[in-house]
């Protein structure tokens, strides 16, 4: 590449951390000059559109089609984003080239010291289908409000009193520098959604320079585990509107998944998991089958399956 590479981004503070990250990452490991990659902020329908929840206004495709078309128009060589906001069936024409080493996967309670902790009836913000069903699931008197924005506007109208408590990303958090903020919940109370505290970064399928330039920076483990959430979300077949939550690591050298699916009101879930070796995603795809078969129609509903 004959110039400084363009990035392409959402301009929200944490997405700008996060591209800033990965313009670090290559400028270092090119020897590139501190700045050589040059930063372009793409507005998106998702950060201009804050009074409704995602799911209602399109999914997370809203996040990420502006980009798209950027990426797809030459206007820029490569867009980061946060990959549970990617869609887990993308454009063929687009590839994910690398991820980074994954963040802190867990969710962060703000407002009370533990879930069991909140008020009795208290009115707690989130969009997230997952979030409130698993809250639900656990505390059934919760109220559950919409609650959209980036981090400060959601933790100024939690100051201002609009809600009693929200959750949000610990791997967010600690990446604008606030990893003090919040309760961690433990996972086997809470998973996280599918890839959740990972940065991806895309590039154009037929574009074998820019590939080859990404490539330096992946970081194979954790590309290795977030293909195998995706093609179990993937096979789920369901929408931004369906709650599902997963998380693959390593254990004894082998992927470990686990995996849960719910109804929108908390009251049905199915969890199971599954231990393979990377690189298989036909397993996490059986899993989801297998999930769906043993679900009520309040779950397989929500996951287009009769």
């Amino acid at each position: 590449m004959h110039r400084s590479p363009i990035l392409g981004t959402r301009g929200s503070p944490l997405a700008l951390v996060q591209a800033h990250k990965v313009a670090s990452a290559l400028e270092v490991a090119n020897r590139w000059t501190a700045d050589y990659v040059q930063i372009q902020v793409v507005e998106t329908t998702g950060d201009r559109v804050q009074d409704r929840p995602l799911a209602e206004i399109g999914g997370k495709q809203l996040w990420t089609k502006e980009l798209d078309r950027a990426l797809m128009d030459g206007e820029v060589d490569f867009c980061v984003h946060s990959l549970k906001d990617v869609e887990a069936i993308r454009p063929r024409e687009i590839n994910i080239a690398a991820v980074r080493p994954r963040g802190d996967v867990q969710d962060r309670l703000i407002g009370a010291d533990s879930i069991d902790a909140l008020p009795q009836g208290a009115v707690v913000g989130t969009s997230s289908p997952r979030r409130k069903a698993q809250l639900l699931s656990i505390r059934p008197d919760l109220e559950i409000v919409p609650l959209r924005g980036n981090v400060q506007t959601r933790l100024a109208k939690l100051e201002a009193g609009e809600v009693q408590a929200t959750l949000l990303a610990g791997a967010g958090l600690r990446r604008l520098g606030m990893g003090g903020v919040g309760t961690p919940i433990p996972l086997d109370v809470m998973l996280p959604a599918p890839t959740q505290a990972v940065i991806a970064i895309e590039c154009r399928g037929d574009d074998a320079m820019t590939a080859s330039m990404l490539t330096i920076i992946d970081d194979r483990t954790t590309h290795a585990l977030i293909r195998a959430e995706r093609a179990f979300t993937a096979a789920l077949g369901g929408s931004c509107h369906s709650p599902v939550a997963a998380y693959a690591e390593i254990v004894d050298g082998k992927a470990h998944l686990r995996a849960q699916i719910l109804s929108e009101d908390g009251r049905d879930q199915v969890r199971d998991e599954a231990v393979f070796e990377c690189g298989d995603h036909e397993t996490p795809k059986r899993l989801s089958q297998s999930m769906l078969e043993k679900a009520p129609d309040s779950i397989r509903s929500l996951f287009g399956a009769r």
